[in-house]
């Protein structure tokens, strides 16, 4: 069996991706698996990583790039399309996943056209334009939020959460031995982010008066790790400061409290491992659906939510003090986050799409899936 999963551009959309890639060989380990992407995300450097291989298609982004860059990904859908029409037919693809972005719609299509099987996975609680333009031509929607539903057809869409590496669980069944020492996990999602990394070393004085024994884990992407690692340097804070972290579930298993954006990807590995956290929504998300993610999250006790707009270093630095100095609100928050994961999704999935692929019917008749 050979499977195509298009997806790229952030960890968003390909960490669940890498999950369910997994889980397939699991289940079989002779199947192929074949990614699609572009040179413009990080896929290249972590499917590398991860041993996957990639297939490269000339999709450009449509949504958030003004009129001249909508422009541009509007006229190379074409190019794209007959990219993903020529790997379905040289690989003989038995299904198609599209996990969002602007690398997913030309390969749903391509899978519509040639009758391959094809779903769709959307982990944000609010869905991006990508699965929503191509909703109809999938047979199975596979979302992560429930407020997600009312954007496809709802005999198609099973709610299953969003699929994580099993590696986060294994590594929260380790022991971890404590030093004392509260420990933080900072990340601002695959690319970093500015805004926080600013916030964090403006605030790192005051974070030092009022927890002088924190350790910290900071990803920082690569355009701000020099200047971060100077000034956890000059703050004589004990730091590790790396560009991009890829043992996630480890530098997880090690936090007593994350700081980090609020994607979807970043809100389902918190809840699988029980961990509280000050969420901090990118403001420039499509339809902002980092913030509504991070509500779930607020809503259940589970994180403090911290608009970009009101982000400020003395801020970050009370907040951080405020939850670690108390075991108690740390263990409420832990608990409160541990209620909301989802840990099947990948299996769930993997059993659905073998269903899918067994059918006899096309599109519509082959769906007997509802609401879950």
């Amino acid at each position: 069996m050979t499977i195509v999963i298009a997806a790229g551009g952030t960890g968003g959309h390909l960490y669940p991706a890498v999950a369910l890639a997994r889980e397939f060989l699991l289940r079989d380990p002779t199947a192929k698996v074949l990614f699609v992407g572009t040179a413009r995300g990080l896929e290249s450097r972590v499917l590398a990583h991860e041993g996957f291989e990639l297939a490269m298609i000339n999709a450009k982004p449509v949504m958030g790039k003004g009129l001249l860059g909508a422009m541009s990904g509007l006229c190379a859908l074409p190019v794209s399309l007959g990219q993903c029409l020529s790997i379905l037919r040289s690989r003989r693809a038995d299904l198609v996943i599209g996990v969002g972005g602007y690398t997913s719609p030309m390969m749903v299509l391509a899978g519509a056209l040639t009758g391959v099987a094809r779903v769709i996975l959307e982990p944000n609680a609010n869905p991006g334009m990508a699965n929503k333009a191509v909703g109809a031509f999938a047979q199975r929607v596979f979302l992560a939020f429930e407020s997600a539903a009312n954007s496809f057809d709802r005999a198609k869409v099973r709610v299953v959460g969003t699929p994580i590496r099993k590696a986060f669980l294994e590594s929260m069944q380790q022991s971890r031995e404590k030093s004392g020492a509260p420990h933080l996990l900072i990340f601002g999602g695959s690319q970093g982010a500015k805004a926080m990394n600013l916030a964090v070393t403006e605030g790192l004085s005051e974070l030092m008066a009022e927890l002088p024994h924190l350790t910290v884990t900071h990803q920082t992407g690569e355009s701000d790790h020099a200047r971060v690692t100077e000034a956890y340097r000059r703050a004589g804070l004990s730091a590790r400061v790396m560009p991009f972290i890829y043992d996630m579930p480890a530098a997880l298993r090690e936090a007593d409290l994350v700081v980090a954006r609020a994607g979807a990807m970043t809100v389902a590995e918190l809840t699988a491992c029980g961990k509280p956290a000050i969420l901090i929504p990118l403001p420039s998300a499509i339809y902002d659906h980092q913030t509504k993610n991070a509500k779930v999250m607020e809503a259940a006790g589970a994180a403090v939510l911290i608009p970009q707009s009101s982000l400020t270093g003395s801020l970050m630095a009370r907040s951080v003090a405020e939850i670690i100095r108390s075991p108690e609100r740390l263990r409420a928050m832990g608990t409160a986050s541990l209620s909301l994961r989802r840990i099947d999704a990948a299996e769930v999935i993997v059993r659905e799409c073998y269903a899918l692929m067994g059918g006899h019917d096309d599109v519509n008749r082959s769906v007997g899936a509802t609401g879950a």
